[in-house]
């Protein structure tokens, strides 16, 4: 504790606070000029090389490097939300990917509507309940025709499920390996139930064939840059967010859950309301990606909620750095790029090198890319 001298002409007992260091800057100087740089490049950058130069061009962005590029900065949002309840909360989810595809699945309904009776069947309603012979819209399904009311649901319905999952969980004092094996099981459950055509999501096939946007035809250029671009624009706000959260007060209480729990909740703390309001937050962050991502990629079904989808968030997070915030973006980037490549040129190869991803990582790169950078720093 530090001794705090009155001032001249009072008592000179001294008076003592507890000197607890200050709270750390949102960014630094150069980081938010890094971030001015990128924010700039991307946003000039992406409409110039999409739609003014040719195709000819040895710097034109065509669709397919745009939906990818889309698609993996959905993925790191995605890391990003996980990275806030691991490598912060210590909780390990293995069922994020719900989170993620409850959002796609928001937006997808919105865009089913959209269709109208462009469809195969040129009926109101979207064609799979035309084909299972459904006679009206399900009661769930009303309102979702406005843009507003489904990004209300993108946003309401993984944090709904996520609470009411997180307050049984964790005032039950679940944690551990127990805890991401029964994520993983919920995870799992949700996609056998999505995989019912009765549920009136589509079934195995899911939501597909999109037309437009806001009124914009899905497929144009223009409509698919704005596509990259509000997904870039998500990605900056929510790193954005995630740093003011693990700055703030409540950062270091989660971090305090992270290191000993026992010892925070003799200090008076109750952890449930700290894990609840990250966990909750990271929902929601998963669900605007899922959103993000479906128009872009153009379908939505239930093997985004298989169990290997989330394990592979959590392969993103170690492989990038967690506890940094900056590693899961990088390593989503990393992961899915090589998972591209791979696949690509060595499909058949593509598993046992994430699986060597898998042991190789927390052996030789216990801190991630973001860690390498750390230590090269302090050098």
């Amino acid at each position: 504790m530090a001794a705090v001298i009155a001032p001249a002409g009072e008592p000179s007992a001294p008076r003592f606070s507890l000197g607890l260091p200050e709270r750390p800057a949102l960014l630094g100087r150069r980081a938010w000029i890094a971030l001015a740089v990128l924010v700039v490049a991307v946003g000039a950058g992406a409409p110039l090389c999409a739609l003014v130069l040719p195709e000819s061009h040895p710097l034109h962005l065509s669709a397919y490097g745009m939906t990818l590029a889309g698609k993996l900065m959905c993925y790191a949002i995605a890391a990003l939300a996980l990275d806030l309840v691991w490598g912060y909360c210590g909780i390990l989810s293995l069922g994020h990917g719900l989170f993620f595809a409850l959002g796609g699945y928001a937006m997808g309904m919105y865009l089913m509507r959209g269709i109208g009776r462009d469809g195969n069947y040129q009926s109101d309603l979207p064609d799979f309940m035309v084909f299972l012979n459904w006679k009206e819209l399900p009661w769930f399904w009303h309102g979702t025709e406005h843009f507003a009311y489904a990004l209300l649901l993108v946003v309401l319905v993984p944090a709904a499920v996520a609470w009411v999952f997180g307050y049984f969980a964790f005032r039950s004092r679940v944690k551990g390996v127990y805890l991401s094996i029964i994520t993983q099981a919920m995870t799992f459950a949700a996609m056998l139930l999505f995989y019912r055509n009765e549920t009136g999501f589509g079934g195995n096939n899911g939501f597909t064939d999109f037309k437009r946007i806001l009124g914009f035809g899905i497929t144009q250029p223009e409509t698919r840059t704005a596509l990259f671009l509000a997904t870039f624009a998500a990605l900056v706000l929510a790193f954005l967010l995630a740093r003011a959260v693990t700055t703030s007060k409540l950062g270091r209480v989660a971090t305090g859950i992270r290191d000993a729990e026992s010892r925070l909740m003799f200090l008076g703390y109750s952890p449930l309301g700290y894990k609840l309001f990250v966990w909750t937050l990271s929902a929601v962050l998963c669900g605007v990606a899922g959103a993000l991502y479906v128009p872009q990629v153009g379908i939505i079904n239930p093997s985004e909620m298989a169990p290997v989808n989330s394990i592979e968030m959590a392969i993103w997070v170690a492989v990038g750095g967690r506890g940094t915030l900056i590693g899961p973006i990088v390593g989503a980037f990393a992961v899915n790029g090589a998972k591209s490549v791979f696949t690509t040129h060595f499909a058949e190869y593509w598993l046992f090198f994430l699986g060597a991803i898998f042991v190789l990582v927390p052996l030789c790169l216990p801190r991630g890319i973001a860690g390498l950078f750390q230590r090269g720093r302090a050098r």
